[in-house]
């Protein structure tokens, strides 16, 4: 077996896992906004409009700071202590790989990731998460004992 055959197979993991947050986020807003419009409950789950508000946070915020992704950083890493100079591996580097990045000035990517993370914000305005896991359409008033009144 050859040594370098872990740190490759990690790197893939964590290409995969890099793979799946940027699926996450993007999907998190199209699933929020699909979702609100057929009246989906789930889509506003507090967990899981945190989850994704805080992911869209983080990188917007490496953009804006000119930090490079830990992810990619540490698949970097890995690839290098696999000695794989190139992304000619695996299937998944492959194709995982050419998904994920482009060559693009840095402003491009700070902008894009800026206006996708605003229109994430706006979502919480139009369409806010939920807090009650019975009936997300329903909350008491103060004062009301209890009576539910409907939510937008």
């Amino acid at each position: 077996m050859r040594d370098d055959l872990p740190y490759r197979l990690l790197a893939d993991v964590v290409l995969t896992l890099h793979f799946c947050i940027v699926a996450f986020v993007v999907g998190g807003l199209v699933l929020t906004i699909i979702g609100n419009l057929r009246a989906w409950r789930w889509v506003n789950a507090l967990g899981f409009r945190l989850a994704h508000l805080v992911a869209i946070a983080v990188v917007v915020a490496q953009a804006w700071f000119g930090a490079t992704c830990p992810l990619t950083a540490l698949e970097m890493w890995l690839r290098a202590h696999a000695r794989a100079t190139t992304y000619s591996g695996s299937f998944i580097e492959h194709w995982l790989q050419w998904l994920l990045y482009y060559e693009a000035p840095a402003w491009v990517f700070t902008l894009a990731y800026s206006l996708f993370g605003l229109l994430v914000a706006a979502t919480w305005w139009r369409f806010p998460p939920t807090t009650r896991h019975g009936d997300d359409q329903t909350d008491a008033q103060p004062g009301s004992r209890g009576s539910p009144t409907l939510r937008r």
